[in-house]
């Protein structure tokens, strides 16, 4: 690290006047007073082991403004800490999402901080999830102090709220790691006792010792049936009610009937037993599907699915007094008042205040929006600088986000399943194997045969279609587990398989192809000074502002800019030496210098003026630029002989902008969610096959409505949750790779369910004529498996990384 780079977060350190610190006879260099005050801190602390073992720069510290600090004090009313504050011996336990971690020592950091704070009993932090679960006495610290002391180190914390699908996914989770689990020690205990018999490896058994052994296997393998297995009993019941066979029929009869027969034998006597069949049946099958449960249960890692855009709170104003309600209590005709920050919780008009509102989770526009008294707003908006008075309009399940989820859940519940090849080819299969095995049993027993039930219990055993059950989760999951080390994950079990017959690939614009966030994309000098001290003088001025606007400069090197005020709607002010200093709209600017104005130049995007109070100094250039790899992505999709289409509820100019920098011939703007979905549903009715990209809450009702659908891995939780795959590290080209993978996953799945037909169509025959005894069916079903996963295995192969470089996230990250 040079000097003058910052010694606390990496970024540059050439501020005006340099920003240094005397530490152990070294002058160290800062980038803002917010990381030399955090230095500073882990030095009076003790702390300073966390720079010598830190692998990563820590997050540059941000400095609360009075809003921030007003919203976290809010965390200390009762009824905000109901949701996520459970009281434990005699202290209060909250869970907390940190924000901000890049590496192990920001979280050795943090717990060794806050163990010195007032009040705090423990403090602990998950790397993986990123969670915090905080002990602490209400009666010596409020948590909004706990939490501002979080805030001083550079990190962010807000309550963990885990909704109810992500609690159903954790719970479901966590069955299926048992019921693996116990199923997997189950096959290597019977293994252990069934291999050095089926071979003879040791001689001279006493039958006494055999039945030990075979009681023994019983034993292991009760559990494995009745607890590990449950789940494909309960399907199989489901699908003989409903008259639908599918793979789960024959995997319950396999297992069934193995069990019981091999518990016949144990009981009563007889040549075999089967129980490691059983067990290593149950166990494979388990852990393919298992890996699936996995992958959704990732997905919903992120958690608080709706807390950003659903408040369980609102400010109610009466007259001059507020109070804190339940979001649910609120009625049509109330005021609630939005502190800036803050989501909407309700539809309604703007009665007091004027500020500027981010509406993208509704209509995918990236441009905050000024709003005025008069004007409608709508809940999942949030709130721009300024406090607002909104007169409740709709409220609860009649506001415009409820609908949207509703259209959502209606085209789920229409959305027809994809039907897996294997369960179509099972259904057949299934039928035929139910009414030859009593066939053989018949004809056996009237032949007078003494062996007749071995000769039946050969003939399902060696036709137990465990083949065919392997063989497309088996593939599915090597190729799921190859994707995720790209990032992309997928999280439903049918994705891979239908990828493959995608041929239209329809993207929403905004944080999808384009990186969803203001950039600046010109600067324009026309006074005395240079580029870069515009600039300078710019983040000096902005570093004092929330606003979507003023984060385009934060990252950047500052101006020592004093006495910055905010001009609501206009802009900001400060003193620069003797000079007085304005940025901001245009007709802000102009009624602060006393210079003419420049000319105004037509383009695409928003532009704001730097000037002093004697002339104007530079014009900036904002827009949402596309992303780094988008022009790559979409040019490698047409190559492949696949439509492309650009579906955005922007506003049109950007968008047809947009398509025309990435070469994509199709593009619609100002579409609403409802407009997006009759636009696929007119694609599908053409015959197309469509996958949806999209990150925002108004692109869940098309999502839903696509054959496979993608979220970003910037998208919201929800829509994360809902979607058919997630693009944690957000590379456009790995849409590529996954049609890949998908049609070569499709390969190898036709190649084991017919190394399984034939497998199957040739034992058969032979197993029907007495030729097979029980113990040899059940060694060539487990080869016959062996062979369908080492052919799945293939799929398993890490593909070439792209060439740009991108930092590891999401499942990236962990592995």
């Amino acid at each position: 690290m040079t000097s003058l780079d910052c010694f606390h977060c990496g970024e540059p350190a050439d501020g005006e006047p340099p920003i240094t610190l005397e530490l152990d006879g070294t002058t160290r260099h800062f980038c803002c007073q917010g990381c030399k005050a955090v230095c500073q801190t882990i030095h009076s602390e003790g702390l300073t082991g966390f720079y010598d073992f830190r692998t990563k720069p820590a997050v540059t510290p941000k400095q609360l403004t009075t809003a921030e600090v007003n919203r976290l004090r809010e965390l200390d009313h009762p009824l905000v800490q109901e949701t996520f504050v459970v009281p434990v011996k005699g202290a209060q336990e909250a869970q907390l999402l940190i924000g901000g971690i890049t590496c192990a020592a920001c979280i050795w950091l943090l717990e060794n901080h806050m163990k010195q704070q007032p009040g705090v009993v423990s403090f602990s932090v998950n790397h993986t999830t990123q969670r915090a679960r905080l002990v602490w006495s209400q009666d010596q610290a409020p948590l909004s102090d706990l939490l501002i002391a979080i805030h001083e180190l550079g990190y962010t914390a807000r309550p963990y709220q885990a909704d109810e699908a992500e609690q159903a996914l954790k719970a479901e989770h966590r069955s299926m790691l048992i019921r693996v689990a116990i199923a997997g020690i189950g096959s290597f205990q019977s293994m252990m006792l069934a291999f050095p018999l089926y071979f003879e490896l040791v001689n001279d058994l006493s039958p006494e010792f055999v039945s030990f052994f075979r009681w023994f296997s019983l034993l292991v393998a009760t559990p494995v049936v009745l607890y590990s297995a449950a789940p494909f009993f309960r399907n199989a019941r489901r699908d003989i009610q409903s008259r639908h066979l599918t793979m789960d029929v024959p995997v319950a009869i396999a297992i069934g009937l193995a069990y019981l027969a091999s518990a016949w034998v144990t009981i009563f006597g007889g040549e075999e037993v089967y129980f490691e069949s059983v067990c290593m049946f149950t166990f494979f099958l388990l852990l393919g599907r298992y890996i699936e449960v996995q992958a959704r249960y990732r997905a919903g890692l992120t958690g608080n699915a709706l807390a950003g855009f659903q408040p369980t709170v609102a400010t109610l104003v009466n007259g001059d007094d507020t109070d804190i309600v339940p979001a649910h209590q609120i009625r049509p005709g109330n005021i609630v008042r939005v502190r800036p920050g803050e989501t909407l919780p309700v539809d309604g008009e703007i009665v007091r205040g004027e500020s500027t509102l981010n509406e993208a989770a509704l209509t995918g526009e990236y441009l905050p929006e000024t709003r005025r008294p008069g004007d409608t707003v709508h809940a999942g908006s949030v709130n721009g600088e300024n406090p607002l008075d909104v007169r409740v309009v709709k409220a609860g399940a009649q506001t415009r986000l409820s609908g949207i989820l509703r259209v959502l859940d209606r085209v789920q519940s229409e959305k027809p399943e994809v039907a897996m090849m294997a369960d179509r080819m099972a259904g057949k299969f299934v039928g035929r194997v139910l009414i030859l095995a009593p066939v053989v049993w018949i004809g056996w027993w009237l032949a007078g045969a003494d062996n007749a039930f071995d000769i039946t219990l050969s003939v399902l055993v060696v036709t137990c279609p465990c083949a065919l059950s392997l063989a497309t989760p088996t593939a599915i999951t090597s190729a799921t587990v190859r994707l995720r080390r790209l990032g992309f994950l997928p999280t439903r079990g049918h994705t891979l398989e239908s990828m493959n017959t995608i041929d239209t690939v329809v993207f929403d614009k905004t944080g999808t192809l384009t990186r969803g966030e203001l950039s600046l994309t010109g600067t324009n000098v026309i006074g005395s000074m240079d580029k870069e001290t515009c600039l300078k003088l710019a983040a000096g001025l902005e570093k004092y502002s929330e606003h979507p606007i003023a984060k385009v400069f934060h990252r950047r090197t500052t101006a020592a800019v004093e006495h910055v005020e905010n001009h609501i709607g206009g802009g900001l002010s400060g003193q620069f030496g003797d000079m007085r200093l304005f940025i901001g709209h245009r007709g802000f600017v102009e009624k602060h210098t006393a210079a003419p104005a420049p000319q105004a130049e037509h383009h695409q995007g928003m532009e704001i003026w730097l000037a002093s109070d004697r002339e104007w100094l530079a014009g900036f250039s904002l827009d949402d630029q596309p992303r780094d790899d988008a022009l790559a992505a979409i040019k490698s999709l047409q190559e492949a002989g696949i439509r492309t289409i650009l579906l955005s509820g922007d506003r049109s100019g950007h968008v047809e902008q947009v398509a025309g920098m990435l070469g994509i011939d199709e593009a619609i703007g100002q579409a609403s969610p409802e407009e997006k979905l009759a636009v696929l549903q007119k694609l599908e009715s053409e015959g197309r096959h469509i996958m949806m990209v999209g990150d925002g809450l108004n692109d869940l009702p098309s999502m839903a409505g696509a054959g496979i659908s993608v979220a970003m891995g910037t998208a919201a939780d929800l829509t994360q949750l809902k979607a058919d795959a997630v693009l944690l590290n957000g590379q456009l080209l790995q849409l590529v790779e996954a049609l890949k993978a998908s049609r070569q996953t499709r390969r190898i799945i036709r190649q084991n369910l017919w190394w399984a037909l034939a497998y199957n169509v040739c034992a058969l025959p032979l197993a029907a004529a007495g030729m097979v005894p029980p113990w040899l069916a059940a060694i060539g079903m487990s080869l016959s498996s062996l062979v369908v996963v080492l052919n799945a295995l293939r799929l398993g192969k890490a593909p070439k990384q792209p060439s740009q470089h991108n930092p590891a996230v999401g499942a990236q990250a962990l592995s």
